[in-house]
């Protein structure tokens, strides 16, 4: 029997109408699923961020709005529909004013001096220094110390029997400093535990930044004449624009909910015996586990939100507008 390798031909097609309609509905069923995978494929990718805020953060929001339209106690539970009364009831309260004033004043000493040391610290950094790794990573230590560490640390710092702060100033010949008991003197003491910790979080932001400017930008500022401390007000801080605006969106939204450096400033825990650096979180603490009212907690947290996001928006508006005239000069 004789063995042959050669291919027998296929069959001739007997409906070649029959096969090119195939061959165009396979065309275009791949055509519109790669469409499909054009479109939906980065609304997949995000989605598990958007679906993990939906459950750890819109509805906690959701909910603690639900809980302040009623009367609500931590042993009890849900109790009566009650409006907006816990709103009006908080709002008439002098001690809501009271921490209302002492967060914003905290706010103002900690996050302005914040954002300047930030981009100095950054912008030696990002110098010609030896061991650079170091310093940069050294700047980022007393952002991993814990919050209540940092507080129990500064409070003995800043005693005002027996404080190293107060030890050094009549050393010089100054009056001590009643840190615990003067208003002022308390949320600067509070605004120091924030810098201490933050500065240098929001220095690598400025670096990175920093070292995202061309260097040919600088050459040319060189070539003109420019010194170091003009290219910094000329180029570098032009170019740190919308990271300027991103620091400073995230230090109000930080600053606003400031609890555990006031909380830890002394034993109590209450802001002082006349409340002097009592911040909105540490009221919606007192309100909700001191007093066990979780309605009116929920509707200081509510207001507390609302004043958060017009603070974030003003400071936007204006920080994209300094921005946009900077950029017409």
């Amino acid at each position: 029997m004789a063995v042959t390798d050669r291919v027998q031909p296929p069959p001739p097609d007997t409906n070649p109408r029959a096969s090119r309609g195939k061959s165009v509905k396979r065309l275009a069923f791949s055509q519109k699923v790669s469409k499909w995978d054009v479109k939906l494929s980065p609304y997949l990718y995000i989605s598990p961020f958007f679906l993990l805020f939906a459950i750890t953060g819109l509805f906690p929001l959701l909910y603690t709005a639900w809980v302040s339209l009623h009367s609500w106690n931590l042993i009890g539970g849900q109790g009566d529909f009650t409006g907006l009364e816990n709103y009006a009831f908080v709002l008439a309260q002098p001690f809501f004013w009271n921490a209302v004033g002492n967060t914003f004043s905290i706010f103002l000493l900690s996050s302005v001096p914040q954002v300047v040391l930030a981009i100095a610290i950054a912008a030696v950094l990002d110098a010609n220094l030896r061991a650079r790794t170091f310093w940069r990573m050294g700047v980022l230590v007393p952002f991993v110390v814990a919050p209540v560490a940092v507080g129990l640390i500064f409070n003995n710092l800043f005693a005002d029997q027996a404080g190293l702060v107060n030890e050094i100033l009549t050393g010089i010949g100054l009056d001590p400093v009643r840190w615990h008991s003067d208003s002022l003197a308390s949320h600067a003491a509070i605004a120091t535990m924030v810098n201490f910790r933050w500065t240098g979080y929001n220095a690598l932001i400025f670096l990175a930044a920093m070292q995202a400017v061309p260097r040919d930008v600088y050459e040319a500022a060189t070539i003109d004449g420019a010194g170091r401390l003009r290219q910094f007000f000329s180029v570098t801080v032009p170019m740190l624009r919308p990271t300027i605006i991103f620091v400073v969106i995230t230090a109000t939204i930080g600053g606003l909910q400031i609890f555990d450096e006031a909380r830890v400033f002394d034993q109590a825990g209450l802001g002082g015996a006349d409340r002097q650096w009592q911040t909105l979180t540490m009221y919606i603490w007192e309100l909700g586990w001191g007093q066990r009212n979780f309605g009116r907690a929920s509707a200081v947290a509510w207001l507390l939100f609302l004043i958060i996001v017009v603070i974030a928006m003003a400071n936007f508006l204006i920080t994209r507008r300094i921005a946009t005239q900077g950029g017409r000069r």
